[in-house]
């Protein structure tokens, strides 16, 4: 039987609209972040989930936490999910950023491009898939979920599909979404890309 994966983006967090979060710390979740991730949590309260991961940061850890209670396990930390390290970009708006040729380049050319002072995309893709598909090694055929982050899930379906890093900003990950894959011995198989849970009225 393959691992099956949850991979869920964080909710919405209380950082303006339009700002470049990155691994500031102590950016939690906002009261819409905290429904999306109880909806997620609701979506999945009947799968039988063996372990919770998340990325370290507390917007991660928040939702993940939400996430882990209906099945009364703790969130376990996993350093290789966390967010892409923008390096100096990291706290400025998009609105700052656009006319910065090196943003330019990040956002057309996504597979050489490296953030000023921080990572390359290719380097966080490589690490995040390097940990997931260890992570499904060591839990064999079990229903496992993963908090991370918009980007570095957009990564490891682009990787599992073999879509270029290059056009992988056409794959939408929603804050509070669901994407599931399978690993086992075939190929990876992606049952769901970016589902959004309804957020109860």
């Amino acid at each position: 039987m393959p691992t099956r994966l949850y991979l869920i983006r964080h909710g919405e967090h209380t950082l303006p609209s339009g700002t470049l979060a990155g691994r500031l710390p102590g950016i939690y979740l906002s009261e819409r972040g905290k429904q999306q991730a109880e909806a997620v949590a609701r979506r999945l309260a009947k799968i039988p989930l063996a372990f919770v991961y998340t990325s370290p940061l507390e917007r991660t850890r928040q939702t993940a936490e939400i996430v882990a209670a209906p099945h009364r396990l703790s969130a376990t930390i996993l350093e290789q999910v966390i967010e892409i390290d923008f390096g100096d970009w990291q706290g400025r708006t998009f609105d700052e950023l656009a006319d910065d040729p090196d943003w330019q380049r990040w956002n057309a050319l996504r597979s050489l491009a490296r953030c000023p002072g921080g990572e390359a995309m290719i380097e966080a893709q490589a690490r995040a898939v390097q940990e997931l598909e260890m992570v499904a090694r060591r839990c064999d055929g079990l229903e496992i979920a993963v908090v991370s982050h918009g980007d570095i899930i957009k990564a490891a379906v682009a990787w599992w599909l073999g879509i270029p890093l290059d056009l992988f900003q056409r794959i939408d990950i929603a804050l509070g979404s669901i994407t599931l894959v399978e690993l086992g011995a075939d190929a990876p198989l992606l049952r769901t890309i970016g589902e959004r849970p309804a957020i109860s009225p």
